[in-house]
């Protein structure tokens, strides 16, 4: 059966650009009669805000949406908590280890920012210069905490089909070099915890936003070096301030709980969702959530991002 998925992380409050996200994600899984997994992403330990992750289900709660496995539900594939997960990232790690796929790397961002080579993709680091490459197999590892393990990219092409962007390609090596699959604490990296989760939850469907294209090489690299099913992908355009900019502070409050506080209707945000993203005219009625399940298809999304006016949510 095929699935799509939410994942919010709780690092933080859930605001219009994940709203629509979500909300995407879920008019393309139900009109394919797909089930829906909510999965908490908090490996991310030092950012995550112990308020957020009931403040994320609540809020998607609020915009009508639902699903068919979670945190608050349960279901085949419990624990749905990444941070109750950690053993089978634990295990991914060693497959990785076994097959020379991985190194220790002591690097500080520093080393590799003074000396990596520029990035190939926006909002992405300098490029790995691959000082610690050369261990292997055999040869002692440095003190424990004073390194990560790094994923070694591979230098044949890599593509997908984007279910909105269409035919996209890059060399691994080249374009992202060798990435981290854990942190200097030992804790999972989010690439290697979303590889692991997604294909151990049945994922087919991965919605995100269009400035994650880099995650997603790095994420198919993890899937063939596992021996995985690598999911569709859909990058869809980022929500932006009537300035052309990533929403932020200066575009005023846009997080889905202070809309909830001030009884602001999640219809208002649902029927927004659905017209920018080209899925109905700006004339249609919206009486539901579900009333849109009939006009998703992906090819009506735009590849350029959304400018939206936030004062017309207030």
């Amino acid at each position: 059966m095929s699935a799509g998925r939410f994942a919010p992380s709780p690092t933080g409050a859930q605001h219009l650009g994940n709203a629509r996200t979500y909300l995407l994600a879920y008019w393309s899984a139900r009109k394919a009669k797909a089930k829906l997994v909510l999965r908490i992403e908090d490996v991310d330990s030092p950012r995550v805000k112990s308020w957020a992750s009931q403040q994320a289900i609540d809020d998607l709660r609020w915009l009508s949406l639902d699903w068919d496995e979670g945190p608050d539900m349960g279901g085949p594939h419990a624990p749905y908590v990444q941070t109750e997960r950690v053993q089978l990232y634990r295990d991914a790690l060693q497959t990785l280890i076994r097959t020379d796929r991985v190194f220790p790397c002591t690097c500080t961002r520093k080393d590799i920012q003074s000396a990596g080579s520029a990035p190939h993709f926006d909002h992405e680091p300098a490029v790995y210069p691959g000082f610690c490459a050369g261990w292997k197999q055999g040869d002692g590892l440095p003190e424990e905490g004073t390194y990560c393990w790094r994923f070694r990219a591979g230098d044949q092409s890599r593509e997908f089909h984007d279910l909105v962007l269409g035919y996209r390609e890059c060399v691994p090596a080249n374009a992202l070099g060798a990435f981290p699959v854990t942190q200097k604490n030992g804790e999972p990296s989010y690439q290697l915890a979303v590889v692991v989760d997604d294909a151990a939850m049945g994922v087919t469907e991965v919605v995100r936003g269009n400035d994650l294209i880099a995650s997603t090489f790095r994420q198919i690299e993890l899937y063939l070096a596992l021996g995985l099913t690598v999911p569709q992908f859909a990058h869809v355009p980022l929500v932006c301030g009537t300035d052309g900019r990533r929403l932020a502070k200066r575009h005023g409050d846009t997080r889905l709980s202070l809309y909830r506080e001030r009884g602001v209707s999640p219809m208002k945000i649902i029927r927004w969702a659905a017209i920018s993203a080209g899925l109905i005219d700006e004339h249609a009625d919206v009486e539901n959530i579900e009333s849109v399940i009939e006009d998703f298809d992906w090819g009506k999304l735009p590849e350029q991002d959304t400018r939206v006016d936030t004062d017309a949510f207030q």
